[in-house]
């Protein structure tokens, strides 16, 4: 039962990055349809992690006392529903609404999610079985940009959004298939939140979270266009070769995250985030490296920016089982809830529009100083994704601050089983 319960959360999951990626893919028929910037492009995900992350809270509050298989299989219906809706989109303001849309429905995953598997996984194994659920992160976004990107190609990037959503008929009624395990505690009605707030660990890990997804936002969110224009792939190729990099590196980072995270637990928990310190830490020159090569090398630099990912990569399994291992079951969703709601709003909300933002001002600095058009946008958006090696290494010190923490047992203060 439990390996068949986390079988199809992780595809619950997949489906959830897959869709939330699909439009990162189509980034460029979408920008020439509509005659958007790269701002109107950030604006795209970052109005639907603003309300992805104001949703999460009611949602995460409510997966602590209701069904959490009845409020996924609702989750799932929405967002496929709304993932569909934007390939009908006949204008912007059209696409970003349903993108808003998506990102109420996809809220609910990952509090009720992590609640659920703290629920039916011991603690010793929890890593382990974070890591399952989280490659459904790497293997939606390859599955994203190997499939929109040559579905588009072919036949238009509005069927690649129809196609995103089709396998939401085949997972909503699925979950409703499982039993949840009980929560542990037995509590009843919804826990207050001022003790989880004076678990200091617990804003490390939150400032490391904003961190993270701001980098990893503003990647996947600009990683296609960037081969296309910097190294001049084609729709569909960049796709392909993203799709497998992005693939292979997530899964194997998060793979060795999950082992080693649960071998190196350390006393109190906090060799899981000392470890995904180092993983930041290393991240650093290769994300560097891959953004600065040379217009045509393509493969260089493909392999380190899939490096930096891999790295990066098991950064969840790590520290959402440092979570689960902070706080008691019967506040878990919320706790999930918080952190979503302060790593989305601080952090992956900038990414995508900052880095947009950054991209447009520099192209128009550079074609002020003679360069064409095209090469222009291509030269601001390489300079403006320089943010996310700088932020990696800010995120590593945060997780060493947040493993120190823990280590010291102030994590524990205010934590009330």
């Amino acid at each position: 039962m439990t390996k068949r319960t986390l079988a199809v959360l992780f595809a619950v999951n997949l489906l959830n990055i897959f869709d939330r990626m699909a439009p990162a893919a189509l980034t460029e028929p979408i920008r020439e349809e509509f005659h958007l910037s790269d701002t109107h492009i950030g604006l795209l995900q970052t109005g639907f992690i603003v309300v992805y992350a104001l949703a999460g809270l009611p949602l995460g509050r409510l997966a602590d006392r209701w069904s959490r298989r009845k409020l996924l299989a609702a989750g799932v219906a929405v967002w496929t529903s709304l993932t569909a809706a934007g390939g009908l989109a006949g204008s912007y303001a059209a696409l970003l609404f349903s993108r808003l849309g998506v990102g109420i429905g996809e809220a609910v995953c990952a509090p009720a999610a992590a609640s659920w598997i703290a629920g039916l996984v011991p603690e010793e194994g929890r890593a382990r079985a974070m890591a399952v659920f989280m490659f459904g992160v790497p293997l939606g976004g390859a599955l994203s940009y190997l499939v929109a990107g040559p579905v588009a190609e072919a036949w238009g990037w509005r069927a690649a959004l129809l196609l995103a959503a089709a396998p939401g008929l085949l997972l909503a009624p699925l979950l409703l298939r499982l039993k949840e395990p009980p929560r542990l505690s037995g509590a009843r009605g919804f826990a207050p939140l001022r003790p989880l707030l004076r678990i200091r660990a617990l804003w490390w890990i939150v400032l490391s979270g904003a961190l993270v997804n701001f980098s990893l936002y503003a990647l996947s969110t600009f990683l296609p266009a960037f081969m296309m224009r910097v190294h001049g792939l084609g729709l569909g190729a960049a796709g392909v070769r993203i799709g497998i990099g992005y693939g292979a590196a997530g899964v194997a980072g998060g793979a060795i995250a999950g082992v080693l995270g649960d071998r190196w637990m350390g006393r109190r928990g906090e060799g899981r985030l000392l470890l995904a310190a180092a993983a930041a830490w290393a991240a650093a020159p290769a994300a560097f490296l891959g953004i600065r090569q040379a217009r045509g090398s393509w493969l260089a630099a493909v392999l380190l920016l899939m490096a930096a990912y891999a790295f990066l990569s098991g950064y969840y399994a790590l520290v959402y089982a440092s979570i689960q291992q902070l706080v008691p079951s019967h506040v878990l969703a919320t706790t999930m809830a918080i952190y979503l709601l302060a790593m989305y709003l601080c952090g992956a909300a900038f990414g995508p529009l900052l880095t947009g933002r950054l991209s447009d001002w520099l192209a128009a600095r550079a074609a002020g100083g003679g360069l064409p058009a095209e090469a222009a946008r291509a030269a601001g958006l390489q300079q403006a994704m320089l943010v996310i090696p700088a932020l990696a290494c800010l995120l590593a010190l945060s997780l060493h601050l947040a493993a120190r923490a823990m280590r010291s047992g102030v994590a524990g203060e205010g934590c009330a089983t």
